[in-house]
């Protein structure tokens, strides 16, 4: 009984612990949603795919609701979106999107974690060559007609569409975000998470000793309350 006892505590802690780090930037990504294009979800698909997100990590939705208010409070008026590339170790290098009310804290922090782990941050644009702004969205695929789906989804501009162990990932140009998101939403597809992604253009291979001294860095800007998504030229 001892051990099942301590199992489920650590589990429970491992939830817990895992809820306190992604229910605040799944907070502000609907709070900066209902910003952009006001708080209706039903006539803002940005904030309806952000609720989506929120939903599938089973957040509260008092929590939500909290969320959509604060973006017409004296709080949300100072949010904003920012990004920040930079080089780490072994020429892997990074995007970090960030959602702040305090740009002077967000960017002294970013750099901060760069610098005590081999890295830099690099001019503003240096690496936009190197990734592509994708739209992504992935949902399981019980219960689904996979073939129907996809051809539902291609005159919303899919472009890529495959299944790995029950998981369907979708994607699409960047701009093509709310088209894709909103005839998911016609299929009634649940489950659905949907997001902006950098995706490499010329991803690298590492090996898994130099992939731990990277994993000090993306560990480090992920937890930091700021940082909304990490991306990077890892294949």
């Amino acid at each position: 009984m001892g051990r099942a006892f301590e199992y489920r505590r650590a589990a429970k802690e491992k939830r817990w612990d895992k809820m306190s780090k992604i229910f605040p930037k799944l907070s502000r990504s609907i709070t900066l949603a209902a910003k952009d294009g006001g708080p209706d979800p039903e006539a803002n698909s940005k904030l309806r795919t952000a609720i989506n997100n929120a939903k599938a990590e089973n957040m509260p939705k008092d929590n939500i609701d909290k969320a959509i208010a604060r973006a017409t409070s004296n709080e949300g008026a100072n949010f904003a979106e920012s990004s920040y590339e930079g080089k780490g170790p072994h020429g892997v290098l990074f995007w970090v999107e960030c959602a702040t009310d305090n740009p002077t804290r967000t960017v002294a922090n970013v750099k901060t974690i760069f610098k005590k782990n081999e890295g830099e941050i690099v001019q503003s644009g240096s690496l936009e060559f190197l990734f592509s702004r994708k739209t992504a969205i992935e949902f399981p695929a019980e219960g689904l007609d996979l073939e129907e789906v996809e051809l539902a989804l291609i005159d919303a501009g899919l472009e890529e569409f495959e299944e790995i162990d029950g998981t369907v990932f979708v994607y699409g140009d960047f701009k093509d975000f709310g088209n894709l998101s909103s005839a998911c939403d016609a299929l009634e597809i649940e489950g659905v998470k949907a997001a902006h992604k950098r995706i490499p253009t010329s991803p690298i291979e590492i090996t898994e000793a130099q992939m731990d001294e990277v994993e000090v860095i993306l560990d480090k800007l992920e937890d930091d309350e700021d940082v909304q998504a990490v991306y990077t030229n890892i294949a």
